[in-house]
């Protein structure tokens, strides 16, 4: 794994109180009014960059978007999802794609306006087996609830971790999705069992406090919960549970977050002001960006 000089570099905003505000902006260009940056030439080999994952879904193809929502609500404009045009190319399964690329751009935004970061402003899509992966010391997979790795992958992804990459899995809900998730891994880490992660935890704590350990529901379910207080999407997954898959010298490799979408936070920020407050600014954002300082500095 290709060790970068700002994987040492601190965060600097130590709040998200007044770093974040609710504001629509027109649509303009490729990037849906998203803010687009140069990232500093000195560091031009040292960006963080957003990597997404493709996978297949074990339904035989479906383009680029099959089984995955469209994306509506970019917080910098509306329009609905595309082929990663400028991010990846190709394009096989379909949940992979889920919220893309709206909830990419917004992310790799908020961690360029909030950290001391130098950040991609674009992100990349690969698959497991690109040679490209091992440049990339964070990975992101989204809706692995019919996910089905290859054995080129299984052993790519098993390669990755041990060399010190990190897998961030976001948004898959109740007992099936988990345990064909569960399955899965297991084809790559047979030896080892994903432990949750409780409370104490640094990565709810640093650099940014949490008051919990926070369920974030898609915008639909938070609204139609929102006068019963309900976040879950399903009645089998009423509990949030973060789990983390540990190497030999203790080091998170991977943090399954299960009953639970950090990327509809990032992607719907702007689609009402109540779901940002409650979900983006308080919740996705946060522990996000706790997950990439984690991962970039263990």
């Amino acid at each position: 794994m290709r060790k970068s000089r700002w994987l040492i570099v601190l965060l600097v905003a130590a709040s998200l109180a007044g770093g974040l505000t609710f504001a629509q902006r027109r649509y303009y260009g490729d990037r849906a009014g998203v803010p687009k940056w140069e990232p500093d030439r000195e560091f031009s080999k040292d960006v963080f960059t957003f990597v997404r994952i493709r996978f297949s879904d074990g339904y035989g193809g479906g383009g680029y978007y099959g089984g995955g929502r469209p994306s509506r609500g970019s917080r910098f404009g509306g329009r609905r999802s595309r082929g990663d045009r400028g991010w990846g190319g190709g394009g096989r399964g379909g949940k992979w794609a889920t919220d893309y690329p709206d909830s990419d751009l917004n992310f790799s935004y908020r961690l360029q306006q909030l950290t001391s970061m130098e950040v991609d402003p674009n992100g990349l899509v690969l698959e497991l087996t690109d040679d490209r992966l091992f440049d990339y010391p964070f990975i992101y997979i989204v809706e692995p609830g019919d996910l089905v790795f290859s054995e080129e992958e299984i052993k790519a992804l098993r390669k990755y971790l041990l060399n010190g990459g990190f897998l961030m899995v976001d948004d898959f809900w109740g007992e099936d999705e988990w345990y064909n998730f569960y399955d899965q891994i297991k084809l790559v880490f047979p030896d080892r069992e994903p432990i949750p992660l409780d409370y104490e935890h640094r990565i709810f704590h640093y650099p940014f406090e949490l008051k919990e350990r926070p369920q974030i529901p898609s915008i639909g379910h938070a609204l139609g919960g929102r006068s019963y207080g309900v976040t879950w999407e399903r009645h089998d997954a009423r509990e949030v549970h973060y789990q983390g898959l540990y190497d030999d010298k203790g080091r998170i490799m991977a943090i399954i977050c299960h009953n639970t979408d950090l990327g509809d936070g990032w992607e719907r920020e702007g689609e009402n002001e109540w779901y940002f407050h409650q979900f983006s600014e308080k919740s996705a954002y946060p522990l996000g960006i706790n997950i990439v300082f984690y991962a970039m500095t263990h």
